[in-house]
């Protein structure tokens, strides 16, 4: 098949440009050229911003496609653009939506793609659904040719998964763990996540290019397996050869005193306990299964990150407010037991 991912070097689409490659694809990005060093042979670059439509416009002249991804495609206005832009032009168009999307709070935990979509605690998840929402309308009165993946929290080796990060990832929890100070896990540590790999996510998703049966339907692609997060922390600092120093915060405190975006991060998304039913990504791809575990990706993961000096990013302000954080808790505590 002949394939445009727009993007295709992120955490997610970076295995799907692998994949598709390793499979025979002929493979276009269409990107700003970041990460280029780091794509396998044989794939085309088409150096473009996506937000230049015109100069897009010309530089796809002549151009059509099996399949075209969008990865990066966060509010209406970005995927009108594609529809302009593609209508005619490609026979299935994948958007990256978001499993963030699902009802907050659930009415079931087991999070099947008949769920209804709503979140009122997070900008990023409401305009994902109006981004569906477009995309759904432009199938139903003009047949473009729309399939829809709902990702959860997909991970690759160069970010461990958390719950509470700043804005530099996930190196500074890593970091704080080495030094044996404390870290901030939300709420109790026993609400069940997740956490699924890149490369397995890429298994689905390439099962879903070029297949008939996914055009105008939706899919989460998500592992089967589920853990806490005390559980994830206990690994990133088992693999670190640390004891894991961990203070249990409210989700809705830190929400309330962060100086991140807490609200929609963790009361919209992370702070529920999600269950995935995968059985229509498993009917629509019969062979994907999820391999690889949670102790086993986050194991390489840090593995990963010790190996390569460019992804150890001090982020000073996210561990001076870990420390204002923590130690404003703990007083609050002690003060009120001393009452």
């Amino acid at each position: 098949m002949k394939i445009l991912l727009i993007g295709g070097t992120g955490t997610i689409s970076m295995a799907i440009t692998r994949r598709f490659v390793q499979q025979g694809h002929e493979v276009f990005l269409l990107n700003r050229g970041s990460r280029s060093a780091e794509l396998p042979d044989g794939v085309k670059v088409l150096h473009g911003d996506i937000s230049d439509e015109a100069a897009v416009r010309k530089l796809l002249e002549g151009m059509s496609f099996d399949v075209v991804g969008e990865f990066i495609g966060f509010v209406p206005a970005q995927v009108e653009r594609d529809v302009r832009l593609f209508a005619g032009k490609t026979r299935q168009y994948i958007y990256i939506s978001s499993a963030s999307a699902y009802q907050k709070p659930l009415s079931d935990p087991v999070i099947t793609e008949s769920t209804p979509l709503s979140n009122p605690y997070w900008q990023y998840s409401r305009d994902k659904i109006a981004c569906e929402e477009y995309l759904i309308d432009q199938y139903r009165k003009n047949g473009f040719p729309v399939t829809i993946v709902r990702p959860s929290h997909t991970y690759d080796e160069r970010s461990v998964p958390l719950g509470v990060h700043g804005n530099g990832g996930s190196w500074q929890v890593i970091k704080r763990m080495t030094e044996g100070k404390p870290v901030i896990i939300h709420g109790d540590g026993k609400t069940l996540w997740t956490i699924t790999h890149n490369s397995d996510f890429a298994k689905a998703y390439c099962g879903l290019a070029g297949n008939l049966h996914a055009i105008g339907q939706a899919y989460h692609i998500t592992s089967d397996e589920s853990v806490t997060w005390d559980q994830i922390y206990e690994i990133i600092a088992d693999a670190l050869g640390v004891k894991l120093n961990a203070v249990h915060i409210p989700s809705d405190f830190l929400a309330a005193v962060s100086d991140y975006d807490l609200e929609g991060s963790l009361i919209g998304d992370k702070a529920n306990t999600v269950l995935f039913d995968n059985s229509k990504i498993k009917h629509a791809v019969p062979d994907f299964t999820a391999t690889v575990r949670a102790d086993t990706g986050i194991r390489n993961t840090i593995a990963y990150i010790l190996a390569h000096p460019e992804y150890q990013k001090d982020d000073p302000d996210f561990d001076s407010w870990c420390d204002r954080v923590i130690s404003a808790y703990q007083t609050l505590k002690e003060d009120l037991s001393h009452e």
